[in-house]
């Protein structure tokens, strides 16, 4: 599954791994009752709501998409531990390369398991990679009844207040 990615964005929002209906269709968060498209929007970071296969507009606003495991199930449990471990190295090497201004992983389960912070919860983590900021997200996934889109958007709403309020980074001379 390609990622969605350039260098400095805004947020880098990170899945825990394609779907099914993700990895057949080359969309990420494709599935119909997924509502991370529905959150971005409802929370302010897309001026409409975009479809799955509209995915490279995000670009256009600071936006990105990648995953902690590149590997599609059927259901994120279906993870070994391992992967979960090894999905974290590769995405950390990726953060520091691409240099967004916040990472942020939808699910908490999936950060903890990626980054072995076994007491993360969602909001702002201490944690950084390189200059980036670390936002846990509730999963939007419609398997997640924990979360309505809501109470989804206005956490989603949170961290799009805190881009707004970062200043913007000088990049370094080379």
């Amino acid at each position: 599954m390609p990622d969605v990615v350039a260098d400095g964005l805004k947020v880098l929002f990170c899945g825990i791994n394609p779907g099914l209906m993700t990895a057949a269709t080359g969309h990420h968060f494709a599935r119909p009752g997924n509502r991370f498209w529905p959150v971005l929007h409802l929370s302010g970071f897309t001026p409409r709501l975009l479809k799955p296969s509209e995915q490279g507009e995000l670009l256009s606003y600071g936006l990105g998409i990648t995953n902690v495991v590149a590997r599609a199930t059927a259901r994120a449990d279906e993870l070994t531990a391992e992967e979960y471990r090894e999905g974290g190295r590769i995405l950390g090497a990726k953060v520091r390369r691409l240099r967004p201004t916040w990472l942020a992983v939808v699910g908490v389960t999936a950060y903890r398991a990626a980054f072995d912070d076994r007491r993360a919860s969602v909001g702002p983590q201490q944690r950084t990679i390189g200059s980036t900021g670390v936002w846990v997200l509730p999963n939007p996934s419609g398997l997640n009844a924990h979360w309505t889109a809501a109470t989804m958007a206005e956490e989603f709403g949170r961290l799009r207040k805190a881009t707004e309020a970062q200043p913007l980074r000088a990049d370094p001379c080379p």
